[in-house]
């Protein structure tokens, strides 16, 4: 059996969860939106509309929620957000927004709605 990096494996785990918010009624506008090139750069993983909101995703790989929470730190949480408000600048976004966080772990996948 062949290891996957964890390159490969953040790749997959992104898919899982874009998956996941399509069969919840979320169209996926961007993946992988990444602001700030050659300074304190942030990745955001998925970027998704649903109705009028339109939400930034965090996704997390991990054994259990709680290393998933922990994975996120106080100084990615404030890069993601200036990433998100560069986003919503340069695309004029008027309407509701949030940042969202999808767990995986194992078989479960928890979507944690207005976590950051």
């Amino acid at each position: 059996m062949l290891s996957k990096t964890s390159y490969t494996k953040g790749l997959f785990t992104e898919f899982i969860a874009r998956m996941y918010l399509r069969l919840h009624g979320c169209r996926i506008v961007k993946s992988r939106y990444i602001t700030g090139r050659n300074t304190n750069r942030a990745e955001i993983d998925i970027i998704a509309k649903h109705k009028n909101t339109l939400i930034f995703i965090e996704v997390k790989n991990r054994k259990t929620v709680q290393n998933a929470w922990d994975a996120i730190t106080s100084k990615q949480a404030v890069r993601l957000r200036r990433a998100a408000e560069t986003y919503i600048t340069k695309h004029r976004w008027t309407g509701n927004a949030r940042f969202d966080v999808i767990f995986v772990c194992g078989r479960h996948i928890h979507w944690v709605k207005n976590a950051i």
